[in-house]
């Protein structure tokens, strides 16, 4: 085991999923041998508002919380979220991100606009990053609600944690009818990595 702690957040808006895929990615963590902290953010998460995770791990864990420029891995569920948690991530860390947007109030209201170009801006300030399909698999899986585990699979891929019984841990926090489909949204997602 490594004795470094690794640091993932995961960010979204309210009802994407963000808080069950830390859920499952804690209790598989935990599962494998690991000491995990784990913090949840609810930003009115019922209301589209904005939902953040910490998640670190290693040998010994002492605190829930990651700093600014500390982030391993940043995983967004929205790329503007990516935005707006890119200073946490840390130098020569893994910035992940949906390739999906969801309009906040101000812009449906025309009080805003959705920024341009997020992409560039993204990969400009953090190279490497890697713009994941995880809405569009999910539709094609048939299952919209399954993109939060297509993200966590490729974020299991991007942490060479891949190796592990990842199936148990979902059998263990989802329902039993949703098994299924959120086993192949995982193992789509861990072949997205690097694609």
């Amino acid at each position: 085991m490594n004795a470094k702690t690794r640091n993932v957040l995961l960010v979204g808006v309210g009802g994407q999923g963000t808080i069950l895929a830390s859920k499952v990615l804690t209790e598989g963590l935990l599962s494998f041998g690991y000491d995990v902290k784990m913090s949840e953010i609810h930003g009115m998460a019922q209301r589209g508002g904005s939902v953040s995770t910490h998640v670190r791990y290693g040998e010994k864990v002492y605190s829930p919380v990651i700093c600014r420029g500390e982030a391993d891995v940043v995983v967004a569920f929205e790329k503007m979220e990516a935005l707006r948690w890119l200073p946490y991530l840390s130098s020569g860390g893994r910035l992940i991100v949906n390739n999906h947007e969801i309009f906040p109030m101000p812009v449906i209201l025309g009080q805003a606009e959705y920024p341009r170009e997020i992409e560039k801006t993204l990969s400009a300030a953090a190279p490497g990053t890697l713009l994941v399909e995880a809405a569009k698999t999910a539709e094609e899986l048939g299952n919209p609600k399954v993109m939060n585990m297509v993200l966590l699979g490729t974020v299991v891929k991007t942490l060479g944690l891949d190796g592990m019984d990842w199936g148990r841990t979902l059998r263990a926090c989802v329902p039993p009818r949703a098994v299924e489909v959120n086993e192949r949204a995982f193992a789509a997602g861990m072949k997205l990595f690097g694609q």
